[in-house]
């Protein structure tokens, strides 16, 4: 594994884009999983792929991004200049302009009825774009936009692993719901990991997305699973209604969190109590609004 710290970043910049050398380089305080992220000054970030399989991320992200930026009226990350591989790092790398805010939690927004509504719009806005050219769902998104059965296998086993603490046959139905339908439509543009890691607010309100290593075209429902992992039943209304979602993709989108969260809560219920404790919270809110539903 690749230690990725402020000395590899100090070492690329400096040997690479030596104007930037003598700016502040420290870790970002939420960084992310498939990326290492760092400060570079008070302007920039520095953005590294952590394996080898986030890297195609790189090339997308500064192909379209640039171009999506121009018809959207929220601010999103924006990519000023690509770095290469080097002896110390394999992989390319970006340096990105630096988005202001704070990530998005239920404590730092004014109004999480109208934060639903500026989301959903966002999200609609973003659907709106033309994607007939864009990158359709396939590994470099883990399928995101894709068949949702693709996880079936998968999903169907973490219901079997942990049918001794939840509803097997209640979630056996919501996840059979999901699949019932498939997206008809048009291929649209969508983020992929709409999730709070990846949402900025300012003064309590919605003020800029990130992170658009997952984008691609194709069904948008995996972009509402954040219907169950943050929103309250009020609010989860709210941005169904803003995403203007018809039941089935409604039903898929349910369908892309519980995956979420058999997967996370399977993989971490012996290892890690605060993120099995968190997964298994969201799966019983899927519950309840499905059986609230019925």
């Amino acid at each position: 594994m690749i230690n990725i710290n402020v000395e590899l970043v100090q070492n690329l910049i400096k040997e690479q884009f030596p104007e930037w050398s003598n700016l502040e380089i420290k870790p970002v305080k939420n960084s992310g999983h498939d990326n290492r992220t760092f400060h570079l000054g008070e302007n920039m970030s520095v953005r590294l792929p952590s394996a080898e399989g986030y890297v195609p991320q790189v090339e997308k992200e500064h192909k379209w991004l640039p171009v999506l930026s121009k018809h959207l009226s929220l601010p999103i990350s924006i990519p000023l200049a690509k770095g290469k591989p080097s002896k110390d790092y394999p992989y390319p790398w970006s340096i990105y302009k630096w988005l202001e805010g704070e990530t998005v939690a239920r404590e730092n927004i004014v109004d999480l009825n109208q934060f639903a509504k500026d989301l959903g719009g966002f999200l609609v806005e973003l659907q709106s774009i033309d994607a007939s050219e864009g990158p359709s769902a396939g590994i470099h998104n883990f399928y995101r936009g894709g068949d949702l059965a693709v996880y079936d296998e998968q999903s169907k086993n973490a219901i079997e692993n942990n049918k001794k603490f939840f509803n097997e046959y209640l979630l056996k139905e919501i996840w059979e719901l999901s699949l019932d339908s498939k997206w008809v439509g048009e291929p649209v543009w969508l983020h992929g990991d709409v999730a709070p890691g990846n949402i900025l607010v300012k003064d309590g309100k919605l003020y800029a997305i990130i992170d658009f290593g997952i984008l691609g075209v194709g069904d948008p429902s995996c972009d509402a699973a954040m219907a169950w992992t943050f929103f309250d039943d009020n609010s989860r209304k709210v941005f169904k209604t803003a995403l203007k979602m018809d039941e089935g993709t409604w039903n898929r989108a349910r369908g892309w969190a519980l995956w979420k969260a058999l997967i996370t809560y399977d993989g971490n219920k012996n290892s890690n109590k605060i993120i099995a404790d968190e997964s298994s919270k969201i799966i019983k809110i899927i519950i309840d609004e499905y059986k609230s539903q019925r």
